[in-house]
């Protein structure tokens, strides 16, 4: 199961990486997207900083290298996703409660990764 959200997160974050940069270069996305989702970003390197995280962490999580620290710069893009599909563009909110699944799944998976980082007084 690991493997599946694992390499599911990573198609999907590479493909839309990718796809983000059609929209940067003025060309035709392969696959559609949101127009309200694209109204959220009036600045050009708000889009070109997320699609190379993006894709930068789709490879990440293909090749299962650094899958917490993908997992940690994943999350307020994942958040945001599923944000964007629940209160303004409900057309992809199936896919976006998928991503949401899968990257809690591997968050409880890796959740060993991620005990420091809540500790209250952090020894030196």
């Amino acid at each position: 199961m690991m493997q599946i959200c694992r390499v599911f997160l990573g198609i999907v974050f590479l493909v839309a990486g990718i796809n983000g940069y059609f929209v940067i270069f003025g060309l035709e996305p392969f696959i559609p997207t949101s127009p309200k989702a694209m109204d959220l970003f009036q600045f050009d390197y708000l889009l070109v900083a997320e699609k190379t995280l993006e894709i930068v962490c789709g490879i990440l999580l293909l090749l299962n290298r650094f899958v917490p620290l993908s997992l940690a710069l994943l999350s307020p893009i994942i958040v945001n996703i599923l944000l964007l599909h629940l209160f303004l563009d409900r057309s992809l909110l199936f896919l976006a409660t998928l991503l949401t699944f899968a990257y809690v799944y591997l968050l409880f998976y890796y959740r060993e990764n991620f005990k420091r980082i809540f500790e209250r007084k952090p020894s030196s």
